[in-house]
């Protein structure tokens, strides 16, 4: 594997969760979410996206694909599309998507496992969502050489 840390998102149209993992692609870490608020302050809302791809310099960039359980793309897709379009004009690194059915539910189980109730969680279910879709991409990367089949980009 690469050395490099590794940026996944969990867009969502209030707040989108994000995670970073270690420069050896272990561990996927959550971290503060950011305030979606594209549709209100683009300006802002590029700033942070700039000041964290400054910062964390990921060698990629997983953004959660919300597919519908059978498999096929959900009306969100197309919001996770333009997110990672946006994503793609302020870094260079490749984008992938990951399959982020189940990601919040998981994460959502993890967090009442760690003892935090949904309302005291709401913050951090997003970015939990997104360590989740991360260690994903990791596995995959680790056993498939890249984190995943789909590139921003792909049609399917």
């Amino acid at each position: 594997m690469d050395k490099g840390r590794r940026l996944a998102f969990d867009y969502g149209d209030v707040r989108i969760g994000v995670a970073v993992s270690d420069p050896e692609g272990i561990v996927a870490s959550p971290r503060d979410f950011i305030e979606n608020v594209a549709s209100k302050d683009d300006v802002a809302f590029i700033r942070s996206l700039r000041e964290l791809m400054e910062e964390v310099q990921p060698i990629y960039v997983v953004i959660g694909l919300p597919l519908h359980l059978h498999g096929g793309t959900s009306a969100k897709s197309e919001s996770v599309r333009a997110f990672a379009g946006l994503v793609a004009q302020i870094t260079d690194a490749k984008i992938f998507f990951v399959d982020e059915r189940l990601s919040t539910v998981n994460a959502a189980a993890s967090l009442r496992a760690a003892g935090k109730s949904a309302k005291t969680s709401k913050g951090l279910i997003d970015s939990a969502s997104a360590a989740t879709i991360l260690e994903a991409a990791l596995m995959a990367e680790k056993s498939q050489g890249q984190p995943s089949p789909l590139h921003f980009g792909d049609t399917s």
